[in-house]
């Protein structure tokens, strides 16, 4: 019998679309001779759906024609099967699933919000739990996490919107210690979203306005000069990490854009169409290094199954950056793996293998006590508790 994944998709982040490519091309590579797809889009405004129509990229045009044809579900645990089920009717079931397929990008979904729901079923699901989640999603707590681990980041600072107003002048001080030229980013944002390359001071207040529309929360992060992007993606748990190819990631731009990553050529591939070079031009001494902090940082952070680790390094003096993790990196950086002998197939199959795993392990770990307390529970107060 085969097994049914559901992969989900989709979501109210800016990076919705990102998310429908990543998850297509996935669907695309799934084995069907060991799964059986389903898909699960959930759109912009949180409303999810089920059916066959959604696996063809070209019905995304027109969302009258996914709300005909297509049908509107809630996943449930209903006696140990995790079920699609309409909202209403005699008939509610519509399909149901063995193991979830995340396949998200940013805000609302990537962020843990998505993986706690799934860990409130106790459905088995691919990728990183909560805690991963979030703070992958955090670039301020995820740089938090790094100091605290010693592993190296470029000079920052961040500040909320409201401080934005009340403090500016302090925070352009900050911003000048740093010294120019800058990057300024929305914390929360993957993809390039509501990123601004910043030369001087006249052009702060306009880039940090332009990113407060995405976000409370902003960083500003100092530029390295004679910059070198590579990523790396990393495969596994906390108790092994697998190491990808290492690309260097170019753009003619002064940094990776929305566009360079997703509309190469003008065609919307997802990161497979952005430009890089397989392997990165950089020495076996430096290879093994950005492989090292990839997989530390990969265990910092809390994540599972998948993740792409970005690095900004100085080619003169050699000094490497992590400038942030990405734990549902886009077109699940299978690009990375093809280099090692990896189809995608493969890739997606190792992925789920593990989280089935990871599931079973954590079954068997004590999640509850056999005791209940609320046994001794009297009108007074709970029999046994210290006043």
């Amino acid at each position: 019998m085969k097994i049914k994944v559901g992969v989900i998709f989709g979501g109210p982040s800016v990076e919705h679309e990102v998310s429908v490519i990543s998850a297509i091309q996935a669907m695309n590579n799934i084995d069907t001779d060991k799964y059986e797809i389903v898909p699960i889009y959930i759109t912009k405004d949180g409303t999810w759906y089920t059916g066959n129509i959604l696996k063809d990229i070209n019905n995304y045009k027109d969302m009258n024609t996914i709300k005909k044809d297509a049908k509107q579900v809630s996943l449930i645990k209903n006696d140990n099967r995790f079920v699609l089920q309409k909202p209403s009717g005699l008939f509610r079931e519509v399909n149901d699933i063995d193991v979830a397929f995340p396949i998200v990008h940013g805000y609302g979904v990537e962020d843990g919000t998505l993986a706690g729901y799934l860990s409130t079923l106790n459905i088995p699901y691919v990728g990183s739990n909560t805690l991963g989640g979030a703070i992958a999603q955090d670039k301020v707590v995820m740089k938090q996490v790094f100091a605290a681990t010693n592993l190296p980041i470029v000079d920052y600072t961040w500040f909320y919107d409201s401080e934005y107003n009340l403090n500016r002048n302090q925070i352009l001080k900050d911003v000048k210690k740093i010294g120019y030229p800058v990057i300024v980013k929305p914390a929360s944002l993957g993809s390039s979203v509501g990123i601004s390359y910043v030369k001087d001071a006249d052009e702060l207040d306009k880039s940090v306005k332009d990113a407060i529309q995405y976000d409370n929360k902003i960083v500003i992060e100092k530029v390295i000069p004679n910059l070198l992007e590579v990523n790396c993606s990393i495969v596994g748990n906390y108790e092994f990490q697998d190491a990808s190819a290492i690309e260097e990631v170019t753009s003619h731009n002064d940094f990776l854009t929305y566009s360079d990553k997703y509309e190469g050529k003008g065609k919307t591939k997802g990161m497979v169409s952005a430009s890089r070079v397989i392997p990165a031009r950089i020495s076996k001494e430096m290879t093994e290094k950005v492989e090292e902090i990839s997989k530390s940082a990969f265990k910092a952070v809390n994540l599972s199954c998948i993740a792409r680790i970005d690095f900004l390094i100085n080619s003169k003096t050699k000094e490497i950056y992590i400038n942030e993790i990405n734990s549902i990196p886009g077109s699940l950086s299978f690009y990375l793996w093809t280099p090692k002998g990896k189809k995608y197939s493969q890739l997606l199959d190792e992925l789920i293998t593990l989280a089935i795993k990871d599931y079973k392990n954590k079954q068997q770990k004590v999640n509850s006590f056999d005791t209940n307390i609320l046994n001794n529970f009297k009108k007074n107060g709970i029999k046994g508790i210290k006043k």
